[in-house]
């Protein structure tokens, strides 16, 4: 019963993926032509952005350092929720750690989570408690774009496989959900490296999704009349 009801709200939840994509061509076209050039933190972030990319093209794939990145968001997403991490295992081939407990968050943690990029944001906190403001900003937003095209890359990679943690909650629900926040972080990271406001970024989203909904029942009516007519001509 609770597959098929996360199975419902992940179809529930497809408009919404068309609304936060259109949202997000909405921010990269405001954030590119609306009166004001990329920031130089904003060009930091893209330049990591490629340059891992261009590391990814051309070397071999650091999978152990993927695979233990994985894990530990396992670990510390079960912290965060109260379970006890132990027995963290890492290999080529994959990884594992226990947990004491676990939910939907804790487990398609790695495929929303740029565990990387996250220790990036924690050393950068930590070092501007010391010297501010922080120095050598470029670089900072540089190594995020690196960390989080990693992230991503390797997130489209694995969810290509058969991901036990996908298929343990359904793939249309993870798919769907990785997919909405995956999106709503670039959307963040815009509105904070360039001259798009947090208020202007929510608008776009509320916007479209509910332009998203609004289309999608106007077909699910559309479709149900049709269907009805067949019923009554039969």
């Amino acid at each position: 019963m609770a597959g098929f009801l996360r199975w419902l709200l992940g179809l529930a939840l497809l408009p919404a993926c068309w609304g936060f994509s259109r949202a997000l061509v909405d921010a990269i076209v405001e954030a590119a032509g609306g009166g004001g050039a990329f920031s130089v933190e904003a060009i930091s972030l893209l330049a990591g952005m490629a340059a891992f990319a261009l590391c990814w093209t051309t070397i071999s794939h650091p999978v152990r350092m993927y695979v233990l990145g994985h894990e530990l968001t396992h670990a510390l997403w079960g912290l965060l929720f109260g379970a006890r991490p132990s027995d963290v295992r890492v290999s080529e081939s994959g990884g594992s750690v226990k947990l004491t407990k676990s939910n939907f968050l804790i487990t398609l943690a790695p495929y929303f989570f740029p565990f990387y990029t996250f220790v990036v944001v924690v050393v950068a906190l930590v070092t501007s408690a010391f010297m501010r403001p922080l120095p050598f900003l470029p670089l900072w937003m540089f190594l995020i774009g690196f960390t989080w095209a990693f992230h991503f890359l390797f997130t489209l990679e694995t969810l290509t496989q058969r991901q036990p943690d996908v298929k343990l909650y359904g793939r249309i629900f993870s798919w769907v959900f990785i997919y909405l926040v995956n999106v709503a972080l670039i959307l963040v990271w815009l509105a904070s490296t360039t001259q798009l406001t947090f208020a202007h970024t929510g608008g776009f989203i509320m916007t479209r999704v509910m332009s998203a909904y609004v289309s999608a029942g106007l077909f699910a009516w559309r479709g149900a009349l049709w269907a009805l007519g067949l019923f009554k001509r039969s």
